[in-house]
């Protein structure tokens, strides 16, 4: 019976640093969010700590995998777990927006319409007299409320004004970039590196683009939309799910143009060995999937 060598890493304070990164990073988070207006609040410094940290953790991290993959202590049953790690990585992504897209779901078909006064559970009368319920949630008969509502939706604008939707033309640019990512897989699985790198550059580069309309898009909603965070329920669901998409787009983005510089001027990746490249491609096609469900489900129904 024959055995196939396994090489088992030294131990290691990476996961440490890195557990640590995220609780800072959660925490600064969640502060400033709660405390965006208070202009006091210093809980925007336990975010950039988080960042700096976790960023640094993750660079020193995959250098030394790197470098033992390079060394030739890899196994196919490390390669496999490897696979099932980042397979569980992406998993836990879609529970992540599952959590995300169910908040949105109760509050459309429940939360609302029983504020509207619909089903068993009706509240109208005993709240809001003269709530009718529709979404987006535009108005409120609340005097005392503390939220901003907003003036205009991000909703579909309908086919006359389709070409200044910003939305469309993120839906274009993403779904693009999965074609290129793909086509260079392809290149690299046909050890044609000079047009791997092309198609690599070209879907970092719409990665780069997603990421500036979309920050278009945010001032569009505050500066002429009123559409705020603190917009209500609407405004909430609006900003999370969007915000953390385009969260995951750059960190993304950042994975393929980490894989850019791997293959440009450390020449590596063959049509063999290409793992690296390979896990952001799914992850990269997991941020087009849920690009897709949002764009549905958010924007347009």
């Amino acid at each position: 019976m024959s055995y196939q060598k396994y090489y088992v890493p030294d131990q290691s304070k990476f996961p440490i640093f890195a557990a640590i990164s995220l609780f800072l990073l959660v925490m600064g988070a969640s502060s400033t969010i709660n405390s965006l207006d208070n202009p006091d609040s210093n809980a925007v410094y336990i975010l950039y700590l988080g960042f700096t940290v976790f960023g640094i953790n993750l660079f020193f991290w995959f250098k030394t995998v790197i470098a033992e993959h390079i060394a030739g202590l890899n196994s196919a049953q490390l390669q496999q777990s490897f696979v099932f790690g980042m397979a569980w990585f992406i998993f836990s992504e879609v529970m992540f927006f599952a959590a995300f897209f169910g908040a949105l779901f109760y509050v459309r078909n429940f939360s609302v319409p029983w504020l509207g006064g619909e089903g068993e559970k009706g509240l109208a009368n005993m709240l809001w007299e003269g709530f009718e319920a529709s979404w987006p949630v535009m108005s409120t008969p609340d005097a005392g409320s503390a939220f901003v509502l907003a003036d205009k939706n991000m909703s579909w604008p309908g086919w006359d004004h389709a070409l200044k939707w910003l939305p469309m033309w993120n839906t274009i640019v993403l779904l693009s970039s999965s074609v290129t990512v793909h086509f260079a897989h392809l290149a690299l699985k046909n050890n044609n590196k000079k047009v791997f790198n092309k198609w690599l550059a070209v879907t970092v580069a719409l990665a780069l683009t997603f990421v500036a309309l979309q920050i278009a898009e945010y001032y569009e909603a505050y500066a002429h939309y009123g559409l705020t965070l603190n917009s209500g329920i609407y405004g909430s669901t609006f900003f999370m799910l969007t915000g953390f998409h385009g969260f995951h787009v750059m960190m993304g983005g950042f994975m393929l143009a980490v894989m850019l510089c791997r293959s440009v001027f450390y020449n590596h990746f063959d049509s063999e060995s290409h793992f690296g490249f390979e896990a952001a491609s799914w992850y990269w096609h997991f941020v087009d999937v849920v690009w897709v469900m949002l764009f549905l489900f958010v924007y347009i129904l």
